[in-house]
């Protein structure tokens, strides 16, 4: 598992630039509009929106698993506690096919724990209301 951070930022190229230094690290993957890190040290998938008009920097948080145990457990806890809000299977979006759960905590702030399927898919864009990877998927 890591930790996901989805910053909304107001220019693309400036923020990949800071925080390739800030990490050491390179982009795993560069679309228009959009890049993410897959950083190891310290484990933290790093999602950055280009998206100058947002009110708010940060876009989301989520919980990277990388199989299909511990999303199930996850969404077997969440779900007995009442706090999963929507539930996604074969979603496109971030420019990756994936599962995933959706759970807002009180004041809104919007948490996704997800299981990446297909890295590098040749499908579009899911287009659905709500916090998703990318302002053009989202609104």
């Amino acid at each position: 598992m890591r930790l996901q951070l989805a910053l909304n930022v107001r220019n693309l190229d400036e923020a990949i630039e800071y925080y390739s230094k800030l990490f050491n690290a390179k982009p795993h993957k560069i679309r228009s509009g959009y890049a993410n890190f897959a950083i190891t040290k310290p484990p933290l998938k790093l999602v950055l929106f280009e998206n100058p008009a947002a009110t708010d920097r940060l876009n989301h948080l989520g919980v990277e698993v990388f199989n299909e145990k511990d999303l199930a457990e996850a969404t077997q806890r969440l779900h007995a506690s009442g706090m999963i809000d929507r539930t996604e299977t074969d979603v496109t979006c971030c420019h990756a096919t994936q599962d995933k759960i959706w759970s807002a905590e009180p004041e809104g702030l919007q948490w996704e724990w997800y299981l990446i399927k297909d890295d590098n898919p040749d499908l579009p864009q899911t287009t659905k209301a709500g916090p998703c990877c990318e302002p053009t998927c989202c609104t």
